[in-house]
C-alpha cells in the first residue's frame, strides 16, 4: 500500500525519466522509499511469527511439565487410597461376622472405583469427577473403620496420616 507522496514520487520518476546513477539504481515500477516505509510493518510481522513459534514452543514444555507434576500428585493419592484399602481388606478378611461383610464390601467398592480409574487417558473429560467420587469413597471407608485420616500432598513429601 502506497502514501500519497508514494504515488506522486513514483509518478514524477516515469515523467521525468532518470536523473543521475541514484535513480537507475531503483528497478522500474518500485520506490526507494517503499522499503522504508514498509519497514515497521514487515518487522513486526515477522516479530510476531518469530514470537509466536517460539511461545508454541515453550507453551508445549511448559504444558507437559505441569500435566507431569499434577499427574504424579493424583496418581500418588489414588495409589495411597487403593494401598490402604488392599491392606485393610486383607485385615477384615480374616473376620467373617455380618459387621466385617458390611466394610469389606464398601472396600471393594472402593478398589473396583480405583481400577476402572482412566490412568492412561489424560483427555478424559470425567477425570475429576471420577476422582472426586473416588475421595468421596475413601472418605466413607474411614467413616466405616472409624479412621480420622488427612491426605495432603506437597512438594516435600505426600502423606497419609492416621
Amino acid at each position: 500500500m502506497l502514501s500519497g507522496g508514494g504515488r506522486a514520487r513514483r509518478a514524477r520518476s516515469r515523467v521525468s525519466g532518470c536523473h543521475g546513477g541514484m535513480a537507475a539504481a531503483v528497478a522500474p515500477g518500485a520506490d526507494m522509499f517503499d522499503d522504508i516505509v514498509m519497514a515497521e510493518e514487515r518487522f513486526h510481522g515477522e516479530g510476531y511469527q518469530e514470537g509466536y513459534a517460539e511461545g508454541s514452543h515453550v507453551g508445549v514444555i511448559e504444558g507437559r511439565r505441569y500435566g507431569s507434576l499434577h499427574g504424579a500428585k493424583i496418581g500418588s493419592e489414588v495409589g495411597c487410597y487403593l494401598g490402604f484399602a488392599l491392606t485393610w481388606r486383607c485385615l477384615l478378611h480374616k473376620c467373617t461376622d455380618e459387621k466385617n461383610s458390611k466394610k469389606i464390601r464398601v472396600l471393594d467398592s472402593l478398589i473396583g472405583m480405583i481400577r476402572k480409574f482412566p490412568y492412561e487417558d489424560p483427555t478424559y473429560d470425567k477425570l475429576q469427577e471420577d476422582l472426586e467420587k473416588i475421595r468421596g469413597k475413601f472418605k466413607q471407608v474411614c467413616s466405616i473403620l472409624n479412621i480420622q485420616s488427612d491426605f495432603r500432598i506437597s512438594t516435600e513429601r505426600s502423606s497419609l496420616t492416621f
